[in-house]
């Protein structure tokens, strides 16, 4: 596993994509937010962003399966999480995983537990830096399985997620 100090072409990168989407799913995308920790700028981070476009209608999204993997994704549906759908893009040269898409249609209380944490870790500096601690001692222990790693994560992070939502000033649903 490994993690890499904040780049400051992560946003870039991630708005760049987002045009790239926008282009695709035209009026049924309402907004791409650039989630995850690479949205952190003070955190340590695996190089893939995490992009989360909030659509208008999940029937259409899926309708735009193939444009979407001509833009080179590989289109993993709902990949577990009901009312998600997950694609990944990888350089086609390394293998190399570089953008993570979790789209929702809006409404979807997802939308707001992603936003409220990347918020809450952006406001509370110590909270984000604390959730780097968790991420280089998962790592350091699970160097080799990324489902270990995010598991030794999650007791944190389902925690933090719980003071995020109770803090964050959102509007439920909101895209």
């Amino acid at each position: 596993m490994t993690l890499a100090p904040h780049q400051a072409d992560w946003a870039p990168r991630a708005a760049r994509e987002a045009r790239r989407w926008a282009e695709v799913l035209g009026d049924n995308l309402l907004v791409v937010h650039h989630v995850g920790s690479t949205a952190i700028p003070w955190i340590a981070a695996k190089p893939i962003i995490d992009l989360m476009p909030a659509v208008r209608d999940l029937a259409a999204l899926d309708a735009a399966e193939p444009a979407i993997r001509a833009l080179g994704y590989d289109w993993r549906g709902e990949f577990g999480l009901p009312g998600r759908r997950f694609c990944l893009l990888t350089d086609p040269r390394t293998g190399a995983r570089l953008f993570h898409v979790h789209a929702y249609q809006a409404g979807s209380s997802e939308i707001d537990r992603h936003l409220a944490f990347r918020d809450y870790l952006l406001a509370h500096r110590d909270e984000a830096l604390a959730y780097e601690a968790q991420k280089r001692a998962a790592a350091a222990a699970h160097p080799n399985d990324s489902l270990a790693y995010n598991g030794a994560k999650s007791d944190w992070i389902v925690a933090c997620q719980a003071r995020a939502l109770a803090w964050w000033p959102g509007v439920s649903g909101r895209a």
